[in-house]
């Protein structure tokens, strides 16, 4: 039996070389393949048969050892390969690529926008059309919270289906505690209901001073027009949305809108921060947890995590500041980041200033955050 088992792997060694000195020297997509058929690891490289040498050269048994055959995927370009991958992870979800560490679907804030009445409301899904989605979200808990907040600063209703109210035909609790301007009987107009959910999308979107000036132009309207309980209505929303901003407010003009990450890396496991600012307040702040099975190297993680993260984002921002480890790949990733965003994109390595102060939080918190697991653990 033992010499049929080292049969089988002298013969699996000699083939998986044959197919490295086959692979061509171009830009382009490889996958190792297990002797099951299913994909292990998912890579992308300026040269396909360079970088799965420096695999099978560099010390890593524990992928290399469980080969069975190489498939590749040749590209134009390495910015080309850089979607590629994320592509062929999505579908085969790799065991040897990092993931996240419940391995479940990104969580979103979905806005209705092909209902008469809008509804605002969790999902893990983002693929129906005439729907705004936004994200993705490190926790559902993140979502909730979120969710939270948007209800109490511009109230929308949470009823199922694309009309709103119920067969009671009075309004539901949410009315009473404010989270609703009740639409079902007719409390706020069509066009007034727009208008919340306008705020919302601006809100989810980062347009924070179009909120400001929005709500502060309601509210004159409203006092002008003699309609003191609409004026009050707008007064306390403008007041409870200037001190969440100043609450959260980070920055200056200088930092604007950017997402700023930060990553740490210990043995296989990692964790991702991502900060995104608009407009100079911290609009979010999202933490993931990575399995890193292949114990791959920081610039590694950062690299593939920012592919993947942003392969599942609805919107790309124009910038996106890193650490000093991606400098040498901006380049790539600018390419790919503008091709999947249809617009130019700037990632910045080792900034100055603000962005280089809250680059270097995300990454204490990343870091941060990998010591509370492995304390709970």
């Amino acid at each position: 039996m033992a010499d049929d088992e080292e049969t089988r792997d002298q013969a699996r060694a000699e083939r998986v070389a044959q197919q490295r000195r086959e692979l061509p020297d171009s830009p382009g997509v490889y996958l190792f393949h297990g002797a099951d058929d299913g994909v292990l690891y998912v890579g992308k490289a300026r040269s396909i048969r360079k970088r799965v040498a420096s695999h099978f050269s560099g010390g890593e048994p524990r992928l290399t050892s469980r080969v069975d055959r190489i498939e590749c995927l040749v590209t134009s370009t390495e910015a080309e390969a850089l979607l590629a991958e994320q592509s062929f992870i999505k579908r085969h979800r790799p065991r040897f690529n990092i993931r996240l560490r419940d391995d479940k679907s990104y969580p979103y804030v979905c806005v209705s926008l092909d209902e008469d009445y809008p509804r605002v409301y969790f999902t893990r899904e983002k693929h129906r059309a005439g729907r705004a989605y936004f994200g993705p979200f490190s926790s559902a808990k993140r979502v909730r919270e979120t969710l939270d907040l948007l209800g109490k600063l511009f109230q929308f209703r949470t009823c199922e289906g694309a009309e709103p109210g119920r067969r009671s035909g009075s309004p539901c609790l949410d009315y009473y505690i404010k989270r609703c301007g009740a639409p079902c009987v007719g409390y706020v107009s069509k066009e007034e209901y727009r208008r919340n959910v306008d705020a919302i999308v601006d809100f989810l979107s980062g347009r924070y001073r179009q909120i400001e000036a929005a709500e502060e132009a309601k509210m004159e309207e409203a006092a002008a027009a003699r309609e003191f309980e609409r004026a009050a209505l707008h007064r306390d929303r403008l007041a409870a949305i200037q001190s969440l901003f100043e609450r959260q407010r980070v920055a200056g003009a200088s930092v604007g809108t950017a997402d700023l990450i930060g990553v740490a890396v210990e043995g296989a496991d990692a964790n991702a921060q991502v900060f995104q600012v608009r407009d100079g307040i911290l609009a979010e702040r999202q933490s993931f947890y990575l399995d890193n099975q292949a114990e791959r190297d920081l610039a590694e993680v950062a690299e593939e995590f920012v592919g993947q993260y942003y392969s599942a984002s609805p919107a790309v921002p124009r910038t996106i500041v890193v650490g000093p480890y991606l400098r040498e790949r901006v380049e790539v990733l600018e390419a790919a980041l503008s091709e999947r965003r249809g617009g130019p994109v700037e990632v910045r390595a080792a900034e100055r200033g603000d962005k280089r102060r809250l680059r270097e939080l995300a990454e204490r918190n990343a870091r941060l955050a990998l010591d509370q697991d492995r304390l709970r653990r």
